[in-house]
């Protein structure tokens, strides 16, 4: 019985780490300081830890790699979906200043 509740305790303790880590990438739109291996390195090893969990029988195991293959799912969506925004800003900046031409400075619209 104490086995279990040390199990179920860490896995919760385990699940909100990540979860917040997911969600402060979410909310804060930027790839900046993650790298998108980290959520393909979540991934496989989730996968394997839930079928070995699974073939042991351990279901606080199976529980738990369970729940952190969905957020390394999660994350890499996010993780993706990021980079594209970082991505069309970086394109559309670009395009601007080609528009002001060579040797055009930007206007300084502040009175003197």
């Amino acid at each position: 019985m104490l086995a279990d509740i040390t199990g179920w305790l860490s896995a919760l303790i385990l699940i909100l780490t990540i979860s917040r880590q997911v969600y402060k990438q979410w909310r804060s739109r930027s790839t900046a300081g993650v790298s998108s291996w980290l959520f393909i390195g979540q991934l496989a090893a989730s996968t394997g830890f839930v079928i070995y969990s699974y073939l042991v029988e351990n279901w606080v195991f199976v529980a738990t790699n369970a729940f952190m293959l969905l957020t390394a799912v999660a994350g890499q969506l996010i993780y993706r979906s990021n980079r594209r925004r970082e991505e069309r800003q970086q394109r559309r900046a670009e395009k601007e200043k080609q528009k002001q031409g060579p040797g055009t400075a930007p206007r300084n619209t502040e009175a003197a």
